[in-house]
């Protein structure tokens, strides 16, 4: 991001940087969602290592079988009740999977059948524990791993949240992920969808 904003002869220091990705990710989330594709049924699902505040924080995430990015949880605990909300987010995002791979997080398998007992997963849903079908979503962590790491880690909880969200949703546009077709193949709704966010940009000026 400096090193774009100053080939443009733009100055700009870290803080700055962080506001606007405190501000706009969220509405780039929202408008991205609308053109989502919808992803597979068989789902890779795995827990990551993010510092915050110097302390170790958990992220979870899944992939489908063909390595496109499900959905995503950071959370500061790694017990069931984490995997439950993930779980939960994910199923309410997309569509509950027909089967779903874990490493041997007991954690991972509890939450599974606690949401098979809820009727929030069909009962029918395959659960499966292989560590080469799971190279997947470990390879993928890759991606976010390489957007943190020069971060050096996170100051507040808050903020990770935000700016992994921001990272996860830059994959996803890299893998192909959302049907923009809408909005390119016309030129006047592509002009729409970039005027709503003027009045974000405006208060960035005025921050």
């Amino acid at each position: 991001m400096y090193d774009l904003m100053a080939e443009r002869g733009v100055s700009v220091v870290h803080t700055t940087v962080l506001r606007w990705v405190q501000r706009l990710v969220p509405v780039f989330g929202k408008k991205w969602k609308k053109y989502a594709r919808p992803v597979g049924s068989s789902w890779r699902v795995d827990e990551t290592y993010i510092k915050v505040k110097g302390e170790w924080r958990y992220l979870y995430r899944a992939v489908d079988k063909r390595g496109q990015t499900v959905d995503f949880l950071l959370s500061q605990n790694r017990d069931k009740a984490a995997a439950v909300r993930f779980f939960k987010k994910a199923i309410g995002n997309n569509e509950a999977p027909e089967k779903i791979t874990l490493d041997g997080s007991q954690a991972l398998h509890q939450a599974v059948a606690e949401l098979k007992a809820e009727g929030v997963l069909p009962a029918q849903t395959l659960v499966r524990t292989n560590k080469y079908l799971n190279n997947m979503i470990e390879q993928d962590h890759r991606r976010v791993k390489q957007r943190y790491y020069p971060m050096l880690g996170f100051k507040t909880f808050g903020n990770a949240k935000v700016t992994l969200s921001g990272i996860e949703l830059a994959n996803k546009i890299k893998k192909g992920q959302f049907d923009t077709s809408e909005i390119t193949d016309q030129g006047p709704r592509s002009y729409k969808f970039g005027k709503q966010c003027l009045p974000h940009r405006e208060k960035l000026k005025e921050a």
